[in-house]
């Protein structure tokens, strides 16, 4: 199976949201090679840049899923595909 390492940035405008990208991040840990969070409370948000090393499909479904959740904006960089 081909595999990509992302690239998924995430900033959150509802707090309420965080339990939830918790939820899906931990459901999902055997592809995190790396998270990296910061609060930005002057501005009353978060920023979560996770890395991740996984099929596209996984990278696409961990992606939707986050940008699904209420106050959360998702973008995603890929790289060239990598052989097993």
């Amino acid at each position: 199976m081909e595999r990509r390492i992302a690239v998924v940035s995430i900033i959150v405008e509802n707090p309420d949201s965080v339990e939830k990208i918790n939820g899906i991040l931990h459901e999902n840990s055997e592809y995190i090679i790396g998270r990296m969070g910061l609060p930005y409370r002057q501005h009353g948000l978060s920023i979560i840049c996770v890395v991740l090393d996984a099929p596209q499909d996984m990278i696409s479904k961990v992606s939707g899923r986050l940008g699904m959740l209420p106050g959360i904006n998702v973008k995603t960089i890929h790289s060239k595909v990598l052989n097993d």
